[in-house]
């Protein structure tokens, strides 16, 4: 029987996320110093590249000082939409991993893959396939850390920066953790750091050091504990996924343009395969369907259809989806990229069928449980035999 993993939190954070975002769109971006942000006289740096924070620029920074400190200096303004579909693309590829799933920003998430025992040899092994297939599918780099609580992995995916991986073990932990700034410790602000200061505290060691009372009579019962625990490494919180998702959804920009027609159906196809699965997963089914056709000059057309019941069947969503997206392309269009998702969703309960009468529901099924049992590439729908669904889009959307 597998052990159980003694460092099964994983930290995952974007490097420079806003700014390699836009070096996707355009890629005369790379290697110079760029900073994302306005243009105005209150601007200030949303974030910077970097070769930027090679100048001493950071976000918050006000541009002003910014164009100062490097004449160079590239601005891009942001487009927080396109940040938010590379986000959920992101954040598909890791619930696909694992359904304990705390997303803390738009660009960063803390995983429990203390279930994963049996699949993967190590946390760092899971990590680093994360990382991989968000270089692979998404295109942007991104750092992991691994600890055995949430305040470490945090601390270790920013000394893992830029696209790195950092496991923290727990022999280890305290030497890694005395050792940084008594800044870095969560509930330590200006106010907080002004007062310790005061006793002479640089390093979370020297927090450590300090007996608890101290703290409590210097900084309050409250704080004074909490910063006491933290600086012994205690950190009870536990990943706390989000409760309720209310859709789910796969998305592909192509590389190339997809005409429509049979090379776009089997796109169509691909898409649907993979929400049936992660519906099946998450134990799911909508009553909405929904696509999403982004067309080569970037308009982007969505439609919908509501059924009289809640479906997570694969071959239903499919031809509901055909329908929608011969509305919403035409004939001899060009598409960027093609979504599909379900929106309405509710919890259903699998039942347990046989291959008996051959019916849709009981193949998908079946398909199912092998898929649950050697993987999600073991078998499919034949028209994807030529491209294994291991590859699939990684854009979930569950919030």
């Amino acid at each position: 029987m597998a052990e159980a993993f003694s460092e099964p939190i994983i930290h995952v954070d974007m490097d420079a996320f806003f700014v390699e975002a836009e070096r996707l769109r355009d890629p005369g971006l790379r290697g110079i110093p760029v900073v994302v942000g306005g243009s105005g006289p209150r601007a200030v740096v949303a974030a910077a590249s970097y070769e930027a924070r090679s100048f001493g620029i950071r976000s918050a920074m006000p541009m002003s000082v910014a164009r100062r400190q490097c004449a160079d200096l590239t601005i891009v303004p942001g487009d927080h939409g396109w940040y938010r579909e590379l986000s959920t693309r992101v954040f598909g590829i890791m619930r696909d991993t694992t359904p304990l799933v705390e997303g803390i920003s738009i660009d960063e998430a803390f995983l429990d893959v203390s279930g994963l025992r049996h699949h993967a040899a190590s946390p760092v092994e899971i990590a680093e396939r994360i990382r991989q297939r968000v270089r692979d599918e998404v295109g942007l780099p991104s750092s992991a850390g691994i600890a055995s609580v949430k305040l470490i992995a945090k601390m270790a995916s920013e000394a893992a920066k830029p696209d790195g991986v950092c496991h923290v073990s727990v022999e280890g932990q305290l030497e890694f953790l005395h050792g940084r700034s008594a800044r870095a410790l969560w509930g330590v602000g200006e106010a907080t750091f002004a007062k310790l200061d005061r006793l002479g505290v640089e390093t979370i060691g020297d927090i450590a050091a300090l007996p608890e009372r101290t703290l409590t009579r210097l900084l309050g019962p409250s704080l004074g504990r909490h910063l006491h625990l933290l600086s012994q490494g205690v950190d009870e919180r536990g990943v706390e996924p989000e409760s309720e998702a209310k859709s789910i959804s796969v998305e592909e920009t192509f590389t190339v343009d997809v005409l429509g027609g049979p090379a776009l159906d089997t796109e169509l196809l691909r898409l649907v395969d993979t929400l049936g699965y992660r519906l099946h997963r998450a134990g799911l089914a909508g009553r909405t369907i929904q696509v999403k056709v982004r067309f080569p000059d970037f308009t982007t057309v969505q439609r919908s259809h509501t059924l009289g019941h809640a479906t997570a069947l694969s071959a239903e969503i499919l031809d509901e989806a055909r329908a929608l997206v011969a509305s919403a392309v035409g004939e001899g269009r060009a598409v960027r990229l093609l979504g599909v998702g379900l929106q309405g969703l509710v919890a259903t309960e699998e039942r347990q069928m046989s291959l008996g009468d051959g019916s849709r529901d009981e193949l998908e099924a079946a398909v199912h449980r092998v898929r649950d049992r050697f993987g999600p590439s073991s078998v499919g729908p034949a028209g994807l035999r030529r491209r294994p669904t291991d590859t699939s889009p990684g854009n979930e959307e569950g919030r």
